[in-house]
């Protein structure tokens, strides 16, 4: 079989794609010093600019060529219709070739990056026209951004500068200076002609490319006509060998003498380069107007900016960019417009377009429908419109009053920051300080508007149904008040908002969703578990009755709910002066606000010497690749993200030098050290472009082979699922039990299969099994009527003191009759109460806990029988009673229905039943409220559930498991369907001033399935952070490695680290090959060994700081499926047997069990190792018993101790002097997840917990206070119980 030749590796670009000079052609400046000559320079008209050189990397010389005459090409033959042909083609110099080629290509073959379009080049260099000048010019600079027709965009900076007509004329210090040699050019001696340099980037560095240029110009001020295009070649070069730094806290420095120009990164591989002024939009705009313009884009207006000032039209859109970051404005961009480029604001579609503010009269007057921003001013208008005067849509007010307070309390002003610093001497220094303040406003001003997007779009996750990608745009709009309807209409109808949707319909952890979870409240964190229904809370009505909305409309905005205790206050004028503005209220509800940005770290780039020949380039990288290693070698083997972006480096650099194996090293270290930043497709083009002898060297290092078979050899990701929106609409078909289920899925009314299950049957009692559409709209309508209504409840300040602040009023009765007066029934989650009437008041009639007896009778009223529910107390005598009428049997349900999932909710320390119970009780109403027919009753019972329960099993829950159980808690809250609880994880809360106060507490760890893990602040039961994945595989095993370090094997052979701090996995280990069945760390100090198993018996010792492989062992059989670590030996269940090695691979014991023919083939699951009481204590799959060994003779027979009614043992860890062995056994005569606490010296069973109604899966010791139970999916909870 033939091999496949390699394939030719494509570098990636440095940081220029292409530099140009542009002017008036030879031609033309002859011309013009003949007119000169004869009328003088103030009779000059504009010349037309043209481009006059090219220059494309890569600029590497023949070692023979002499001088700059260099390969030159023309521009190809496509032209575009709408510019005239040029008299004088531009020069293209490019030398292409890797160090050694002795011959280059045909320079026609040369082609000009693609977005950049040389035609139009010189309008968008000279936009304002080409004046000659009678005497010179400041340099001016100004900014591009250029689209080609895939929507790729590339960035320009233009330097403009001034030269003499002749050459005889030169600039010493800045000034003209004339030298006549020639009588001919005495009339050109004060003609001054402008020219351009353009750079052209893939990435927008704005300052630092304006920084490079300004070097530039210094020397081509004083060299002659014929030396411009090689400085301005060296100056390409120089730029084109500067690799784009990873994304991460390294910026990269670069001598352009004098300054030392600093090229930041961006911050992770999502975010934007971020090179300009942040705040320059808020020294233009008062904080009003920049609301106003994000609405504009936002909503996806035809938006021009105007200003007199080319350099700010660029650098003022750039900045509206970032401000909308994550969200992407997706139409045409083109911040800067020449004169002859006006009629492209006629287009019909959204567009981003900047003009000078001399055609602003022109543009208002000629077109239609726009929104003019005139910068120098400060100004938004609208154009002449056919229509009425558009009206600029306002952005809820408390998010917008909110951000107006935040921005006038940012420090806009260096001086007030740097007045205390001595002044510099040094330029450098002075540059470095004014860039630090610089970050540091930066990032505060994307906290901003970070924290204004969030508030914005906050509640839309409320409306989106992830399962089957729905969004329910009307019941969103039916949430919005009526002032923020206008706004949000237009914004739900944009291509900016569907990718939003997309985004958070695939769950990405962007900045958006990382700062949504930031500034969630206690409350939204709380209901995230437990799912309740959405009401307003006590708290959020009493709110609402402050805030300066309830003027002009009732229904409270819920856009931010961090923001409940807030009163605004009259907001001041803007802080003209230079003093801080106190803040303190708006500092307690912006917790981000303050935080300090990221460290970041800079690394100098090696000097470039000229001539560029082969030789040159190769000293540059060698020096380049030894700087970076030393700079690797300082650092501390903990300062991985560092590391990792010194690897990228040094890989790229290796690939520049045609060193394909070693950077195939480093590019495999930084696969272990972040792989977020792992540039996959230039490793895979890296392999691919290997001859096969490079190949067969690579596959020797078992490394490399590894990560060879991670880019080529692992098959290919599956199609990628359908990710469109769909909008949620009312079905129009009659709909089976399937279809039903994921249409009130889509609804976004209740998740959960089983209850969809219960509500179908009671929608179809007595009838076919199949809904029709209108008996389905009936119900979504009645459902969404009773949502909207308890929106509008509001109580009296009174009855709010008698309420806990997150209760909520879930079911009003109409006005009835009591025996404690005249009244509506209130029923909130944990009380019933009277709402009495004439003076309001409050009447308490039980809390849910406190209910004995429920009975629904009738009392007799002259002739009539009044039907009347009764509610008899535990603690009080008396009965309540309700004269209901034909509300009494739906209440008589109702109130079962909260009584019984409250007491399942107190015997089984789990809220959520209470929770499920509401779902329960709503659906009942709106089954009601569908039929309205004598049998509507008898189908709501069907969703009395817990009822239901309590009356046929009425078991109560074991005096023992009642007293342990401290808690239960829900991973699978919102799920559809219940998941399997795999792998248990507790880590202690480590207190580091670095860290927000919440990330300094107790974390519970939770793997489900699909490599999915929940994390839950185990301080208060709360979800810390959703789920998030690593990989796709079943979870196996997790350890703490180290305080910021979570260690997660997989069934995928992968070990996955996890950042603690940041939430993130950038971390693989690759070096298993089948699945990692057990990970285990040294016991006391800090460790710095973790030890891990795979199934095949591998056992691998790993370096912590390092993740270097210490040591590896083969046991001599597979199987493996634990490790514990004892005396400095290893203890490996294997299945079939314990295998007892040294750290040397040496094998000292062998425990095999001995097979009974009378019983099936069991194998070890776990082992606990009492060194004090010299016992074993293992546990095998499918046996009901656990067996005790001597340490000192394991050949003893064990010594066994039953586990009465227990069917089979599935886990078991030590907690203090005692073995908690988990698994499933009968309870009451059902099987059940069964916990068996065994005391080590007595070896009885102590307790015997009922711990779920599925088996345990697993178990963890939370500092030997509690013990945490995972069950299987048929519960999906976890239990938390107390220790003694």
């Amino acid at each position: 079989m033939a091999e496949t030749a390699p394939r030719h590796l494509s570098l990636p670009s440095g940081l220029v794609e292409l530099c140009a000079l542009l002017g008036a052609s030879r031609d033309s400046r002859r011309s013009l010093e003949q007119v000169v000559q004869r009328r003088g320079v103030r009779s000059l008209s504009s010349l037309d600019p043209e481009v006059l050189s090219v220059f494309v990397p890569p600029f590497i010389t023949k070692e023979d060529s002499q001088g700059a005459g260099g390969n030159c090409a023309t521009l190809g033959k496509g032209r575009r219709r709408s510019f005239r042909k040029k008299r004088e083609k531009p020069k293209i110099e490019a030398w292409k070739g890797s160090p050694g080629d002795s011959k280059g290509p045909d320079s026609e073959d040369i082609s000009v990056p693609g977005g950049v379009d040389l035609h139009a080049l010189p309008q968008l260099c000279f936009p304002g026209g080409m004046d000659v000048a009678s005497e010179p010019k400041e340099d001016h600079v100004h900014f591009l951004v250029l689209t080609d027709v895939c929507g790729n965009r590339t960035y320009g900076v233009v330097a403009q500068y001034y030269r003499p007509l002749h050459d005889d004329c030169c600039f010493y210090n800045g000034t003209a200076h004339w030298e006549p040699s020639w009588p001919s050019t005495v009339g050109a001696a004060g003609c001054f002609v402008p020219f351009a340099v353009c750079v052209v980037s893939r990435f927008p560095y704005y300052n630092s490319f304006k920084d490079c240029l300004s070097c530039l110009l210094t020397h081509l001020k004083l060299c002659k006509d014929f030396e411009v295009d090689n400085h301005i070649k060296d100056f390409a070069a120089r730029l084109s060998l500067i690799p784009s730094p990873p994304p991460g806290p390294l910026h990269l420095m670069f001598n352009m003498k004098p300054l030392q120009v600093v090229f930041p990164s961006r911050a992770d591989p999502e975010s934007p380069v971020i090179d300009l002024d942040l705040h320059l939009p808020l020294l233009c705009f008062q904080p009003e107007k920049v609301l106003q313009i994000l609405s504009c884009l936002l909503t996806e207006q035809r938006i021009v900016f105007f200003s007199s000032d080319w350099a700010l039209l660029t650098l003022v859109a750039e900045c509206f960019m970032v401000y909308l970051h994550p969200l992407q404005w997706q139409h045409t961009f083109v911040p800067i417009l020449s004169g002859q480029m006006l009629d492209f604001i006629m287009a019909p579609t959204s567009f981003l377009m900047g003009c000078h503010l001399d055609h602003f009269e022109e543009v208002s007057k000629e077109a239609d429908g726009l929104i003019l921003i005139d910068i120098d001013h400060g100004s938004i208008t609208c154009s002449k419109s056919s229509d009425n005067n558009m009206d600029i849509p306002d952005i809820p007010f408390l998010v917008a009053e909110l951000f107006i307070q935040r921005v006038q309390s940012l420090q806009l002003h260096p001086e007030l920051h740097l007045i205390h610093l001595s002044s510099s001497t040094d330029l450098n220094e002075g540059r470095a300080r004014q860039r630090a303040w610089q970050q540091t406003l930066n990032s505060r001003i994307q906290h901003i508007t970070l924290q204004l997007l969030v508030g914005i779009f906050r509640e839309v996750k409320n409306h989106l149904n992830y399962e089957h990608r729905v969004f329910n745009s009307e019941e969103f709009l039916k949430t919005r008040a009526p002032g923020e309807q206008q706004f949000y209409k237009q914004v739900l109808d944009t291509y900016m908002f569907h990718s939003f949707l997309k985004a958070r319909l695939s769950r990405r952890m962007d900045a958006y969703a990382q700062m949504d979870l930031d500034t969630q409240s206690e409350e939204d964190r709380i209901s995230g578990m437990l799912r309740s229904p959405r009401r307003p809370t006590v708290e959020k009505m009493a709110s609402r009755k402050s805030s300066p909305l309830n003027i002009t409309h009732r229904r409270m905005v819920v856009s931010m709910p961090s923001l409940q205790d807030i009163t605004l206050p009259e907001l001041p004028a803007r802080n003209s002066s230079l003093r801080i503005m106190d803040i303190t209220g708006c500092k307690r509800n912006s917790p981000v606000l303050n935080v300090a940005p990221k460290s970041t770290y800079t690394f100098k780039i090696p000097e470039i010497h000229f001539p560029l020949m082969s030789q040159c380039i190769q000293m540059y990288h060698a020096n380049f690749i030894t700087m970076l290693s030393k700079a690797m070698s300082l650092l501390g083997p903990d300062n991985s993200l560092l590391l990792a972006r010194y690897f990228y480096l040094r890989g790229l650099v290796h690939l520049m030098q045609g060193q394909l194996l070693s950077a195939l090293s480093d590019f495999q270290y930084l696969y272990k050290t972040d792989i977020q930043i792992f540039p996959a497709d230039l490793v895979k083009g890296t392999v691919e472009s290997m001859s096969a002898p490079e190949r067969s060297q690579a596959e020797q290092t078992p490394e490399l082979r590894r990560l060879i078979t991670e880019v080529l050899d692992k098959p290919g990701e599956t199609t990628k699922a359908d990710d469109a929106v769909k909008h949620f609409e009312l079905p129009k078909k009659h709909m089976q039990l399937e279809d039903f289920v994921k249409r009130v899925q889509e609804s976004g009314i209740v998740k959960d299969t089983h209850i969809i299950h219960r509500l179908f049957d009671a929608l179809t009692v007595g009838q076919q099994k199949v809904i029709d559409p209108e008996t389905f709209r009936d119900f979504y309508n009645c459902w969404k009527e009773t949502e909207a209504q308890a929106q509008e409840v509001s109580l009296p300040s009174l009855v709010e003191e008698h309420l806990d602040k997150n209760e909520c009023v879930y079911k009003l009765s109409n006005s009835v009759k009591t025996n404690r007066g005249v009244g509506k029934i209130a029923m909130t989650q944990k009380r019933l109460f009277l709402l009495t009437e004439g003076r309001p008041g409050y009447v308490e009639i039980s809390t849910f806990r406190n209910i004995e007896e429920v009975k629904s009778t009738t009392v007799a009223f002259l002739l009539l029988r009044i039907p009347t529910l009764k509610i008899k107390m535990m603690s009080k005598k008396d009965v309540f009673e309700a004269n209901l009428k034909s509300e009494c049997d739906l209440w008589y349900l109702m109130v079962k229905e909260m009584w019984a999932g409250k007491k399942l909710a107190d015997d089984h320390k789990d809220p959520q039943y209470v929770q499920q119970a509401l779902t329960n009780v709503l659906l009942m109403d709106a089954v009601v409220g569908t039929l309205q027919s004598p049998g509507a009753i008898s189908a709501a019972s069907k969703l009395s559930y817990f009822d239901k329960m309590k009356n046929e099993m009425p078991m109560a829950v074991p005096k023992t498991t009642s007293e342990t159980l401290k808690h239960k808690i829900n991973p699978s809250a919102g799920e559809t369907d219940p998941q399997a609880i795999d792998v248990l994880l507790y880590t202690p809360g480590h207190l580091d001033p670095a860290e927000k106060v919440e990330d300094a507490h107790p974390k519970l760890w939770c793997a489900l399935s699909e490599g999915r893990v929940v994390v839950f602040d185990a301080s208060s039961w709360t979800i810390h952070q959703p789920c998030f994945k690593v990989g796709t595989s079943k979870v196996n095993c997790m350890v703490m490695a180290e305080q910021s370090q979570v260690w997660v094997g997989s069934d995928d052979s992968i070990i996955y680290i996890i950042n603690v701090h940041s939430m993130s996995c950038n971390k693989q280990l690759t070096d298993h090959r089948t699945a990692v069945t057990g990970l285990i760390v040294q016991n006391g100090k800090k460790p710095s060994e973790v030890y891990s198993c795979s199934l095949d018996g591998t056992v691998l010792a790993w370096n912590v700081s390092t993740l270097e492989v210490n040591s590896r062992f083969q046991l001599p059989c597979c199987g493996l499926t634990s490790i514990s670590l004892h005396s400095s030996s290893l203890w490996c269940c294997t299945g079939s047997s314990i295998l007892v090695v040294t750290m040397h691979d040496f094998l000292c014991q062998e425990l095999r069990r001995e097979k009974d023919p009378r019983e099936a083939q069991t194998s070890f699951l776990g082992l606990q190792i009492l060194p004090e009481q010299g016992q074993l204590w293992t546990a095998c799959a499918g046996r009901s018993e656990v067996c005790i060994w001597s340490l000192q003779d394991l050949t003893q027979a064990p010594q066994r101790i039953h586990l009465q009614d227990c069917s089979e043992v599935s886990c078991m860890i030590r907690v203090k002097r005692k073995i908690w062995v988990g698994g499933r056994g009968l309870s009451q005569g059902r099987l059940k997840g069964m916990i068996y606490v065994i005391d080590v010296e007595q070896k009885t069973v102590e307790k015997e917990l009922v711990a779920h109604a599925d088996c345990v899966r697993t178990l963890c010791s939370a500092e030997d206070r509690y013990v945490l139970s995972g069950s299987g999916r048929e519960e999906g909870k976890i239990a938390i119980w107390k220790v003694e």
